[in-house]
């Protein structure tokens, strides 16, 4: 009756009638999963450490346990039980940066999980106790995430009598609960535990019926990438040549590996970020721009010539260097991007809407319709949102990930041309190509501020690991300006190569890549000055 009642809400979203759609579209808010915390930070530690465990609270009507979960990251495991997601990290590589997912009829949410493995151990027992608490079982460090308690909302009247009642359907009824749940708080089964005890475990464990109390205290932490500060004024560290006219460029979760998509060769460049060594991925057609999987296991390469024929999406196994198979998109797929929940977002350029395809880039998801002409997408993962900048209509599309819907355009800054979301979730920056300026728009208001005036022909922005502040890559000027990440002030003016088309951040959070479509080269730029 939940899912029923849930699904006849998102067909009222799609109502013409405005009243209608909002409606339905506050009672599917107050009904969908939400996880809390929405990230854990393992925080660094030595080689040879035990398993860490956290739990993080499900949040939602009952349905929201109805729910199955996945996984992508190295050494990561998880089982839902209850209202308890336990998520486990037996730290097998040097960097984690992944992503524990809950999927079900109440849709679904995800938790950020990062962590590092570092030389040295702490220096003392204290400090790990610190970072660390509930040190109980010298074969399994627990951290115990605990939510705050919920503040109360005020519940305004929905004007539509459908929706109410869908929602009351969703929110409460006993019965529902017990349909869903068997009742009782029974302890998991043994083969819940063992998910998480095994490392050899299953990387998606179906939902179990209750879980153990946490335990008390806590701690709930950022992600790595943002306990580093990043500079006002970035300083160019660095020159690599790769193939011809570099355009698009990705950096793998574990800040090693550098990809590039060469416009002018037939090639994706792949980077050696220490040894500055390139090796190259001969691809079918001419490859524009670049994103990775979020285990860094895949690289997407969009691709179409300068006629728009060959137009689809190379997918590259990254360990072995070998292009798995092609998929056929519409005409001129452009800055493609990788989703919170794993989902490949591709714009269409030609054909004014962003198709959505599975995390294995095997199967299509659906499409968005957006106004003409999308150039990239970006996304705040706590507000379930999409963000498409559209060359020729100069506004910014706002899409619901959740229901892969157009909610609202922002007009902003003539011709923008890309798009990034600060690491929070709470600023939109957007390149308007035309007007040589920049815009920062609040990513849940969607109040604009700026123009903001940077280089000729801003072509690409970025944001640093810890959001305090922005790059912005000038195509006309050669130069890549620095901005504050919240007031938009500009603090620096970096000269690069010839003709800069994209930028992209390391996720550790140290260095910047800069693409030089006239010289064959990357600009490499250190933008922090080390662990705060």
């Amino acid at each position: 009756m939940a899912a029923a009642s849930r699904f006849t809400l998102m067909r009222l979203t799609e109502e013409d009638s405005r009243s209608v759609a909002a409606a339905a579209a506050a009672a599917l808010e107050r009904t969908t999963v939400r996880l809390n915390p929405d990230q854990v930070h393992f925080g660094r530690v030595a080689p040879g450490t035990p398993r860490l465990v956290a739990e993080v609270l499900v949040e939602g009507p009952p349905l929201a346990a109805a729910a199955a979960v996945t996984v992508a990251g190295p050494g990561l495991r998880a089982v839902l039980a209850g209202r308890h997601l336990r998520i486990a990290w037996l730290p097998s590589s040097d960097w984690l940066d992944g992503t524990v997912t809950v999927r079900g009829p109440a849709g679904w949410a995800d938790v950020r999980v990062t962590g590092q493995v570092v030389a040295a151990a702490p220096e003392s027992r204290a400090e790990l106790e610190e970072e660390f608490p509930e040190l109980d079982d010298p074969h399994a460090t627990r951290v115990t995430v605990l939510a705050p308690a919920p503040a109360a909302r005020k519940q305004g009247r929905v004007p539509v009598l459908l929706a109410a009642l869908t929602a009351g359907v969703l929110l409460g009824g006993a019965g529902v609960a017990v349909a869903l749940t068997r009742g009782g708080e029974e302890s998991p089964p043994p083969t819940a535990a063992l998910a998480l005890e095994s490392s050899t475990a299953p990387e998606a464990v179906a939902p179990t019926t209750a879980a153990p109390a946490p335990a008390p205290g806590g701690v709930v932490r950022v992600p790595l990438a943002q306990s580093v500060a990043s500079l006002a004024k970035p300083t160019v560290v660095g020159t690599i040549r790769v193939g011809t006219e570099p355009e698009g460029i990705a950096v793998s979760p574990d800040s090693r590996t550098v990809f590039v998509a060469n416009q002018n060769s037939r090639v994706l460049s792949v980077v050696d970020a220490a040894s500055r060594r390139v090796t190259s991925v001969k691809l079918r057609n001419t490859p524009r721009f670049v994103a990775l999987s979020r285990d860094g296991a895949l690289a997407f390469v969009s691709m179409y010539e300068d006629d728009k024929s060959g137009s689809g999406v190379a997918v590259v196994d990254t360990a072995t260097r070998k292009v798995a198979r092609y998929l056929a998109t519409g005409v001129q797929p452009y800055t493609l991007a990788v989703g919170p929940d794993g989902r490949l977002w591709v714009p269409i350029h030609s054909e004014r809407r962003v198709e959505i395809y599975s995390a294995d880039g095997r199967r299509a998801g659906g499409k968005v319709l957006v106004p003409p002409n999308p150039h990239s997408v970006a996304f705040s993962a706590p507000l379930k949102r999409a963000y498409t900048p559209n060359h020729e209509s100069n506004v910014v599309s706002v899409l619901d990930t959740r229901t892969n819907r157009l909610v609202k355009s922002v007009p902003v800054s003539k011709a923008p041309h890309s798009i990034a979301v600060s690491p929070d979730g709470r600023t939109v920056l957007v390149a308007g190509y035309e007007a040589n300026t920049a815009d920062l728009i609040d990513a849940r208001t969607l109040k604009r501020a700026g123009p903001f005036k940077v280089g000729k022909q801003p072509q690409d922005v970025a944001f640093a690991g810890d959001g305090a502040h922005a790059y912005v890559v000038n195509e006309g000027g050669n130069t890549v300006t620095v901005l504050d990440g919240r007031t938009g002030r500009v603090t620096a003016t970096v000269r690069v190569g010839r003709s800069p088309r994209t930028i992209a951040v390391s996720p550790d959070g140290s260095l910047a890549y800069v693409s030089n479509g006239d010289d064959n080269t990357l600009s490499v730029l250190r933008i922090s000055a080390g662990q705060r």
